[in-house]
């Protein structure tokens, strides 16, 4: 049954829509008295709201500021016999799902009740299934570096403070993200994501702050930005390392400011956001070569959280295969695998160069290509050398098609180097660039002779 709640001081007004609603069908149930609806809101069950703003005792607004703090998530329509532009603004920010004025038209109040219950299906759909999501992608390991992440989120996800996430590639920094935010008073919302690696820096701004129509080439319309899309919620900027310097000096001024500027345009919009960032640089490192802003890096870093390489905490390793393993055996309807002690130490024994990420799909790969029933070393041995290609190696452990290119060029030119015995005319010749070009080249990739 699709129930809905009315709060409204007049009983005429309550009586009305009672009538109109349940002759559609939903379960209705009101008070005259907003701290009575307070309780009713506390402890029933509802689909949706009808909210009065001017009442005695609570108004609207007051009504809308408890339910954000109790977090209390009905989809609220908010009537007013008082409306105006400024009241549906106040109480869109507030949280309300839509806005009616008095007198109450009988079709707009239907297809707005419509609208707040079909929404508020979706939600609940919604986070069932970020439930099911969570449980299987869980923050997974017994070591004292995992445990003492796990407090330090329980304990900072709850407040509004910045956080840095920081660790090699594949070592979980989204998952810590997402953790973070389900854990957060802010996790009504949805959690706003931005690879920044992945976005071509002459798009980030308009990413992150969105664009006005025509403020640029190919702009055909208005763009809303990932902060604004954020308001009232989380953003989790992934590779905040390779931001440009303009989008580093935008990001500053919107966390000191708490308003943003699209592209283009000249008003300024105020943002309620909580910033969760991660990187797999040495921040401290790019400060120092002018490639990262000071002032940006300290109002990120509030609250740090590194996650330390698979490599350094082995004893992980097998509750991470059998976690992976059982996941995906139930994806795939596969019977339950189990492993060896040997096959587990040759797990603990690999480096693991792509981390937690390698680690998975190598238990992937074998459950879907090991037939019988108990994994053996001799089954993980394999897989792991056949995973272990150097074209695997640069796959896992890069984020972005520029940091591969980076990675798999750097790696090229060190071959070269050490197979003509480090002779930089040689080398830049068979390279096809100039010796001043090769010269560079060491010195952005930090390549020295060992």
């Amino acid at each position: 049954m699709k129930s809905v709640l009315i709060i409204d001081d007049e009983h005429a007004i309550c009586e009305s829509i009672k009538m109109i609603l349940e002759y559609e069908d939903y379960s209705v149930d009101y008070t005259t008295d907003s701290i009575e609806g307070l309780a009713k809101l506390e402890y029933g069950d509802y689909n949706a709201l009808l909210l009065d703003i001017n009442m005695p005792e609570k108004n609207g607004f007051e009504v809308l500021n408890w339910m954000r703090e109790k977090e209390i998530d009905v989809k609220t329509i908010v009537i007013s016999a008082h409306g105006s532009v400024e009241n549906a603004v106040k109480a869109t920010k507030l949280g309300a799902f839509d806005f009616i004025e008095k007198p109450i038209d009988r079709d707009k109040l239907l297809i707005g009740v419509r609208n707040a219950v079909n929404n508020a299906s979706l939600s609940r759909e919604n986070k069932k299934l970020k439930k099911e999501l969570f449980n299987n992608d869980k923050i997974i390991g017994n070591s004292s570096a995992i445990q003492n992440i796990l407090e330090t989120i329980s304990r900072v996800a709850k407040t509004d403070a910045r956080i840095l996430i920081t660790g090699e590639n594949g070592t979980g920094k989204e998952l810590v993200a997402q953790e973070i935010h389900r854990q957060s008073p802010r996790t009504n919302r949805d959690l706003i994501e931005v690879n920044c690696a992945a976005i071509p820096q002459e798009l980030i701004e308009s990413e992150l702050f969105g664009h006005e129509k025509g403020s640029f080439t190919g702009a055909m319309k208005q763009r809303i930005g990932k902060f604004e899309l954020a308001d009232g919620g989380n953003i989790f900027l992934d590779e905040i390392g390779d931001m440009s310097p303009q989008a580093q000096a935008k990001v500053l001024r919107a966390i000191e400011e708490g308003r943003i500027e699209r592209v283009g345009g000249s008003s300024k919009i105020e943002v309620d956001v909580r910033v969760i960032s991660a990187t797999n640089k040495d921040l401290q490192q790019a400060i120092e070569k002018g490639l990262f802003r000071e002032d940006l890096f300290h109002r990120l870093n509030v609250i740090p959280i590194h996650i330390p390489p698979l490599r350094e905490r082995k004893d992980d390793v097998p509750l991470l295969v059998e976690h992976f393993s059982k996941m995906i055996c139930e994806k795939n309807k596969f019977p339950q695998k189990s492993y060896s002690a040997s096959a587990m130490k040759a797990f603990q024994n690999y480096p693991w160069k792509g981390n937690i990420r390698e680690l998975r799909n190598v238990v992937e790969r074998i459950v879907i290509m090991v037939t019988k029933q108990e994994i053996t070393d001799k089954e993980v041995n394999s897989f792991i050398q056949a995973s272990s290609s150097p074209t695997e190696d640069l796959l896992s452990i890069s984020n972005s098609f520029q940091e591969f290119k980076e990675k798999a060029e750097k790696a090229f030119i060190v071959k070269q180097l050490n197979a003509n015995g480090w002779n930089m005319s040689k080398t830049a010749e068979i390279l096809g660039i100039q010796r001043s070009h090769l010269y560079n080249k060491l010195k952005k990739y930090e390549i020295e002779k060992d």
